[in-house]
């Protein structure tokens, strides 16, 4: 059977580790991107000019000799290419052999432990470093170029004072650290090959239910759903931290919030038809430190029909279009979740007429909450609207 080393080449010819050296030397045939063809004058085989999982197995197939090595930039466990190769190479005796990879020599140039940091990266895919910076003192990542666009999201979102940690072309005679805030991010050149270590000194993993409202911005005219409400509303979602949540009717974005801090790995898309909510919706994710939400301006069902499928719903408002707006939540996700609240009567008979149309049998409860007030020198308690609260579940 023909023995394929899969080689971690850590980040330049000074951390190329003995290991990594001697299966190079055994190897027959080397596989890997140009510039690592440089780290390696003294091979005396041939090589190829190819890295993708598929085209390595395709080239060994044909290969009459026996012993092949393939070089991948840093560590074979850390967001590498080898990750397809095990795979693709399941026919062949496949070995890995790890490098130095960015996140430890870093660290170590940095002298700081690692072992509690969250690790991200902006190679060709979509990340939300705003909340994993918000929920961890430590978040290490790979930048993909996209220093500024890291810099610009976590300053919208209120962290651009957080201390950041710049390391370009490390490994290599090219080689600089710096300290900086964030908001910096956007305002200097960096290299291509970059990687940043936020620190959040301040950083809250909580995923809270049930906010007080006064945690909340306010403007007249636009509703907000009440904290007791929010709780029981967010008890029926049921979220996970990967939920794709539609709000719809999002008003002053209450809700919006709490979906986007229990959804932290998923994302929100917070619905609302009056342009003055946009920026109040705005401006309370931003001072929750919220970077996972999708502000719409638009009337559903309309403004739904391009949005990913939701796995939960809350309806806070519905313009009237409420079975309109159930039939495309479940033409897109038949399993999705979706939360109603109501506070007049016919509102609760044009969800129930829907629901009643989708098959859904509801779950439904009612509150009535009544607040302590003072009055002279006495309290009393001050009844609230009562809310009826109708709940799909997931759809059997």
């Amino acid at each position: 059977m023909k023995n394929v080393a899969v080689i971690g080449i850590g980040m330049g010819e000074s951390t190329i580790t003995p290991e990594a050296r001697e299966f190079i030397a055994r190897s027959e045939v080397l596989f890997g991107a140009p510039r690592m063809f440089e780290l390696c004058n003294g091979f005396k085989g041939r090589t190829h000019l190819c890295y993708l999982a598929v085209d390595v197995a395709a080239a060994i197939a044909e290969e009459e000799a026996q012993e092949f090595a393939v070089l991948v930039s840093g560590d074979v466990g850390f967001y590498s290419a080898a990750t397809n190769m095990a795979q693709a190479l399941s026919a062949y005796n496949v070995r890995f052999v790890p490098g130095i990879s960015t996140v430890n020599a870093f660290f170590a140039k940095l002298k700081m432990p690692w072992q509690e940091a969250a690790f991200m990266s902006a190679h060709g895919r979509e990340m939300n470093v705003v909340d994993t910076v918000r929920r961890n003192r430590l978040t290490f990542c790979l930048t993909g170029n996209n220093v500024s666009k890291l810099g610009a999201d976590l300053t919208r979102s209120g962290f651009g004072s957080v201390k950041t940690y710049v390391g370009e072309n490390l490994g290599t005679e090219k080689e600089l650290i710096s300290e900086m805030t964030a908001e910096n991010l956007t305002r200097n050149e960096f290299l291509p090959l970059t990687v940043l270590l936020f620190q959040n000194l301040k950083y809250d993993d909580a995923t809270p239910t049930g906010l007080p409202d006064s945690r909340f911005i306010r403007l007249d005219g636009i509703p907000m759903t009440k904290c007791e409400t929010r709780a029981i509303v967010m008890s029926k979602l049921d979220l996970r931290p990967n939920c794709v949540c539609w709000d719809v009717g999002a008003g002053t974005g209450s809700v919006t919030v709490e979906m986007a801090l229990s959804a932290y790995r998923g994302h929100v898309y917070a619905i609302e038809c009056k342009e003055e909510a946009i920026s109040l919706i705005n401006k309370n994710c931003e001072s929750f430190y919220i970077g996972n939400v999708t502000v719409i301006c638009g009337k559903a069902p309309i403004a739904l029909e391009k949005l990913p499928a939701p796995d939960a719903v809350f309806i806070g408002g519905s313009g009237g279009e409420i079975d309109c707006i159930i039939k495309t939540i479940f033409d897109k996700n038949p399993n999705s979740s979706i939360v109603i609240t109501a506070v007049t009567l016919e509102t609760i008979s044009m969800v129930l007429s829907a629901l009643k149309e989708a098959g859904i049998e509801p779950e439904i409860t009612q509150i009535n909450v009544a607040r302590g007030k003072r009055m002279g020198g006495s309290r009393l308690m001050e009844a609230q609207n009562p809310i009826t609260i109708m709940s799909t579940g997931v759809k059997s």
